[in-house]
């Protein structure tokens, strides 16, 4: 049965592999995986099958970010890190190679997410390859968008859909006591 575990730097040329199996119409350069580990190691794993702990069979990717303002695809973060004053936690990127699908991974690592992101008020995403009912089976519903993300959104593909979840019980958090 695979496992989630947090992501190492050595991990990275493994979760390459699956980004380029799984996003071969949305790659993204192997530093933005690095910046991203770098900045927020907390919001970062993979999966891992328990007979080969270093053979990657999945990752999510995930950090703080300023309400309704996450980054481009395939872009390092403005500013060269997570913004002091960030107020929502963004989930970049879940993905998990087919063999390892229909088991509960895919649930199991969001549901590591939705941990470490339960100190934010809300938790967004960018739905892409169709996948809004399956987000919405975690409480992620789409929103409205401005003019500047919805010039984002057009890099993520046809049908990119801004998407969030409302986590209950919190108002909203400067990016200052949640981050320090």
């Amino acid at each position: 049965m695979p496992t989630w575990r947090p992501m190492r730097e050595s991990d990275l040329p493994g979760v390459m592999r699956v980004a380029d199996e799984i996003h071969r119409d949305l790659p993204e350069a192997e530093a933005v995986f690095r910046e991203r580990l770098a900045l927020f190691p907390a919001g970062c794993f993979v999966l891992s099958d328990v007979d080969n702990r270093d053979a990657v069979g999945g990752y999510v990717v995930s950090f703080p970010i300023r309400r309704g303002r996450p980054p481009a695809l395939n872009a390092l973060l403005d500013g060269g890190g997570i913004p002091v004053d960030a107020d929502q936690y963004y989930l970049h990127d879940l993905a998990v190679l087919p063999r390892f699908r229909g088991r509960g991974a895919a649930a199991e690592g969001i549901g590591r997410v939705l941990e470490v992101a339960q100190r934010y008020a809300s938790v967004c995403l960018i739905s892409v390859y169709g996948t809004v009912a399956f987000w919405r089976r975690f409480g992620f519903v789409p929103e409205p968008v401005d003019a500047a993300l919805q010039e984002k959104l057009r890099g993520y593909g046809p049908g990119a859909t801004y998407m969030v979840r409302r986590n209950a019980g919190l108002g909203g958090l400067e990016g200052e006591q949640l981050l320090g």
